[in-house]
């Protein structure tokens, strides 16, 4: 079977979270391993409604093929609301709507790169941007995240290399929580300015900011090749699989939607349909804030449980907004020797190595605050704790 494959494929790692979901199926098992928003927070008696409504509306329409870049008042509503909020001139032809952001990053791999460019990622990024660029073969030149954000003398240094794309997390980033300052977002746009060469700026986490303002983009509205990724994921619901483009560069646009229409035709148009007219029916701000007020608590629960149980010596991010904060073991210690140890105790995470390039047994780990109630997110980090301390007396005193 081997010999079948394509290169790109045999390049591009399993995701490991997929595994770890799988292992931690037992019910038995706290989990903080899923990126996975509280079910509580999803409007279900609203999205019913709408789903009624637009089959009593709109009848066969939402059962039909329809146009590659998405619904056209879907995009409008996204162009109004960041317009608003951002002070962006977004028409609807600066929004493509795709399944989900993931669908999203491997389209704009498809049509940026060929085998062996390059692309700068944070160091840790996201996992699942690594398996879908991994797909073209790519040179990825990590820089790592300092407090403020993107280490500035790295990326300097990284954008020496022949670079097609800069992939950012700059809100609450996946995996360590933390988020880019406003002068380290200064900074990168001046770095960039003028450059050719596109800035990725992934951005599912910035509605959920629970404490503190919000900060400007670093590209979108002010670099013209820059692209902002957005979704409905975090604040409706992540099952309608609905995310977004926003580009000013609308030539740009036209290659990702024909890579698009060669990939699914278009999104679920019934979904589409659905999150829109939830969105006109209701205030997603005040929806988005009940959701904030959850989260806010659910992160505060961990890091005081974490506090209490977790050995001095581990250190961790206090973010403030998102879903997940980065633990840092001692050197020399591997939260992947780590992780089966703690599945016998019945708790999940996931460990630093995939969200690296080329980095094995890192003391790291991510662990998400949002799936599990105040009370078990205690018990987990109270078992994680416990085994942390005696995983630890082993490790450094045999």
């Amino acid at each position: 079977m081997n010999h079948l494959l394509s290169e790109g494929i045999k390049a591009t790692p399993p995701s490991f979270v997929r595994g770890i979901l799988q292992a931690a199926s037992d019910p038995g098992v706290i989990s903080f391993a899923g990126g996975l928003p509280n079910p509580i927070s999803f409007p279900q008696e609203e999205l019913l409604k709408s789903m009624e409504r637009i089959v009593k509306t709109y009848g066969s329409n939402v059962f039909q093929y329809s146009i590659t870049a998405g619904l056209p008042e879907l995009r409008q509503y996204i162009a109004d609301r960041y317009n608003r909020i951002y002070g962006m001139s977004l028409t609807i032809d600066n929004i493509l709507i795709t399944t989900g952001s993931q669908q999203a990053l491997d389209l704009i791999g498809k049509v940026l790169l060929n085998k062996g460019d390059g692309i700068i990622v944070e160091k840790p990024t996201y996992l699942a941007a690594i398996q879908a660029f991994s797909m073209q073969q790519p040179v990825f030149y990590p820089v790592a995240l300092t407090e403020d954000g993107l280490d500035l003398e790295q990326l300097e240094k990284a954008l020496q290399n022949p670079v097609k794309f800069i992939y950012t997390i700059p809100d609450f980033q996946n995996p360590t929580g933390l988020t880019y300052s406003a002068e380290n977002r200064k900074h990168i746009s001046e770095i960039l300015k003028g450059r050719d060469i596109v800035l990725i700026e992934d951005d599912p986490y910035g509605e959920l900011r629970f404490d503190g303002e919000r900060l400007p983009y670093i590209g979108a509205g002010k670099l013209p090749g820059s692209i902002l990724l957005g979704t409905f994921s975090k604040t409706v619901t992540p099952g309608m699989r609905m995310g977004f483009i926003i580009s000013e560069n609308t030539e740009l646009l036209k290659y990702i939607s024909i890579a698009k229409e060669a990939s699914d035709l278009h999104t679920n148009i019934f979904s589409q349909y659905l999150i829109w007219d939830y969105l006109e029916h209701n205030d997603l701000d005040v929806h988005i804030a009940k959701i904030k007020t959850l989260y806010q608590r659910q992160a505060q629960a961990m890091m005081n449980a974490m506090d209490k149980y977790f050995p001095p010596t581990v250190q961790y991010t206090k973010p403030h907004g998102g879903m997940f904060l980065w633990v840092t073991l001692p050197d020399g210690v591997s939260a992947m020797s780590l992780f089966p140890r703690a599945l016998e105790k019945k708790v999940a995470f996931v460990p630093g190595d995939p969200f690296y390039i080329g980095i094995e047994n890192a003391n790291t780990m991510r662990l998400n605050y949002t799936n599990a109630d105040c009370e078990t997110i205690e018990e987990g980090i109270r078992r994680l704790g416990g085994e942390l301390q005696s995983f630890l007396n082993r490790t450094q005193h045999p």
